[in-house]
């Protein structure tokens, strides 16, 4: 694979909570579980250091172990992680640092890929045509808080209190069986994550991409993801983040486009096979 990738924080001089990595068989991608300033995780780490090591043991996974399934390496690498937090962390805490995931690999004549969450894998083919792959975890439970949510003003005190109600319900459902499935310190998670295999023979090009990057098609409408897909393959992921972050600036209020952030940590990792 050739690969190409970008990843922006959501403003200039913060830590992005999104990760991008790959190499020349595997890639990955994660976008952090972000909570209101002050919310308690149990964890002394953050979201940022556990989706960096996260992706860092998935990747190892992924290339050194292709005797394991795509969703067992991912258990693995949930298991690994969970270990580096140490006495100090209790990871039992409904908010511990958490991530989706997208991950795909080389595996003989076939790339074997995995979603779990809501960021996104688009397949396209060598007859053009793509297949996009994710938002599969959609917890109805918060739909409505969510709606109103993108109905208040961002930064008024009615949004961060709404934010606060729905990051807690998200938090008490998920990996319960009751709502999302999410990598945190479960390994049993992975088990939920939407996995396939593709023949190679018939691929073009594989992406992946973070919610905030995912705007760019599923949010802004700029275009198809046929669209995305070729602006990817010609301009490169950095393009398409640019392109992000101007459509946020001309609706910095969320009116046009309602959404829960005005902007958005943003990852895109482009590979032509």
């Amino acid at each position: 694979m050739h690969v190409q990738l970008a990843d922006e924080p959501q403003k200039p001089g913060r830590t992005s909570e999104d990760f991008a990595a790959a190499t020349p068989e595997a890639l990955v991608l994660l976008d952090g579980a972000s909570a209101p300033v002050g919310m308690e995780s149990g964890c002394r780490h953050g979201t940022a250091w556990y989706v960096r090591r996260l992706g860092v043991h998935l990747l190892a996974r992924l290339t050194d172990r292709s005797d394991r399934s795509i969703a067992e390496c991912l258990a693995d690498a949930i298991a690994e992680t969970a270990a580096l937090h140490g006495g100090r962390c209790d990871l039992g805490h409904p908010g511990t640092p958490a991530a989706t995931v997208v991950a795909a690999r080389l595996h003989g004549s076939s790339l074997e890929y995995l979603v779990l969450g809501d960021s996104m894998l688009v397949l396209q083919y060598k007859d053009e045509s793509v297949r996009p792959i994710g938002d599969n975890q959609r917890f109805s439970g918060g739909d409505e808080l969510r709606r109103q949510i993108w109905a208040t003003v961002p930064g008024s005190d009615e949004r961060a209190a709404l934010h606060t109600r729905y990051t807690l319900a998200v938090r008490a459902a998920r990996n319960t069986g009751r709502g999302p499935w999410i990598a945190a310190a479960t390994p049993r998670a992975a088990g939920h994550a939407e996995t396939g295999f593709v023949r190679l023979d018939d691929l073009r090009a594989v992406a992946a991409l973070t919610d905030g990057a995912a705007r760019w098609t599923d949010r802004f409408a700029l275009g198809s993801w046929a669209d995305a897909l070729r602006l990817l393959g010609e301009s490169g992921p950095g393009t398409l983040i640019g392109e992000v972050r101007a459509a946020e600036l001309t609706d910095p209020r969320c009116e046009r486009w309602p959404r829960g952030k005005a902007h958005d940590d943003a990852a895109a990792l482009y590979a032509r096979i």
